[in-house]
């Protein structure tokens, strides 16, 4: 005898496939919300950690002149994909409010 797990007979009952699309909808958006934002507060926190080494650095404090470098250029390149990720999006949006 084969063993049916508990989530096929979920599925199965009536009414439940409509309020597991409606959940997988907001699951979906929530998701793309979580992931920009979460992009967002990373490109800010790339951002403030080259700036503290910077500082750290004109200071003398012992931090290397490659380690600042290499801060500044992951904060520059994410802030640069940021902009092209927000360029695309108004591009979207435009091209969706002619149709």
């Amino acid at each position: 005898m084969k063993a049916v797990g508990l989530n096929n007979l979920i599925k199965s009952l009536p009414g439940q496939q409509e309020n597991q699309k409606q959940s997988l909808k907001h699951l979906k958006g929530s998701e793309f919300n979580n992931m920009l934002g979460d992009f967002i507060k990373g490109v800010n926190t790339d951002q403030l950690d080259s700036k503290q080494m910077v500082s750290d650095f004109v200071e003398g404090k012992d931090v290397e002149l490659h380690e600042v470098m290499i801060a500044g250029q992951k904060a520059k390149t994410s802030l640069e994909l940021l902009m092209q990720i927000r360029n695309k999006t108004v591009d979207m949006y435009k091209e969706l409010t002619r149709m």
